[in-house]
């Protein structure tokens, strides 16, 4: 918290404080707008161990722990195979050729969230086209719904709990979001740049005064 009067030196410089916001406001705006704007499509699968005759705590931390490595297993060159094999017709011309640039691209596409406690897995792909998101959310589902079972540790089962909701609008880069970053950024910044400069200002006069 600002002192009472550094608080007071800023209210006397509020229009370059406005001015700092308003820039790192319409930057921000900017710089959403010239990225592709993404549609998200989401999917639920529930992971059971297949383990009789144990307690139902053990039971969901096997689940837990198989949710885990399936998602973990997501970034292996052999789910993205699967996934591109699995007949939904995932455009594979939208991922670069180089291996190290189709991962970061992938890492960013797909993504994955584990619900502590229950082996339910939440499936996210963004995508410029819904239905190319949709794809391959469907897609990943299916190759751990038929195939999960290869990376996973123990026996387990998994089905589609919830079929692929796709949003209605674009959903990255969130504009409200970074808009409103920008305005705080530049609020704090334009606040430093303020008494930065009536700091400097103080120096300055005590050196002059000191050499009279």
């Amino acid at each position: 918290m600002p002192s009472a009067p550094q608080l007071t030196t800023i209210l006397r410089a509020w229009p370059t404080v406005l001015l700092f916001s308003a820039l790192c406001l319409a930057l921000a705006v900017v710089v959403s707008l010239v990225q592709p704007l993404e549609y998200s499509s989401t999917t639920k699968i529930l992971i059971t161990p297949k383990v009789d005759g144990v307690d139902p705590y053990t039971a969901s931390r096997s689940a837990e722990s198989a949710a885990d490595q399936l998602a973990t297993m997501l970034s292996t060159s052999s789910i993205y195979a699967a996934v591109f094999n699995a007949g939904y017709d995932v455009d594979r011309d939208y991922f670069p050729e180089d291996i190290l640039k189709f991962q970061k691209k992938w890492e960013k596409t797909v993504v994955t969230s584990v619900t502590r406690g229950s082996g339910i897995m939440t499936i996210k792909a963004y995508h410029t086209d819904p239905s190319e998101a949709e794809a391959i959310v469907s897609a990943v589902a299916y190759v751990y719904v038929t195939d999960g079972w290869r990376y996973a540790t123990g026996d387990i089962s998994v089905q589609v709990i919830d079929d692929p909701v796709n949003s209605r609008y674009p959903v990255r880069p969130n504009i409200l979001v970074n808009a409103f970053s920008g305005l705080f950024l530049g609020l704090i910044a334009g606040c430093g740049y303020v008494l930065i400069q009536a700091d400097r200002i103080r120096r300055q006069h005590r050196i002059v005064h000191s050499n009279e």
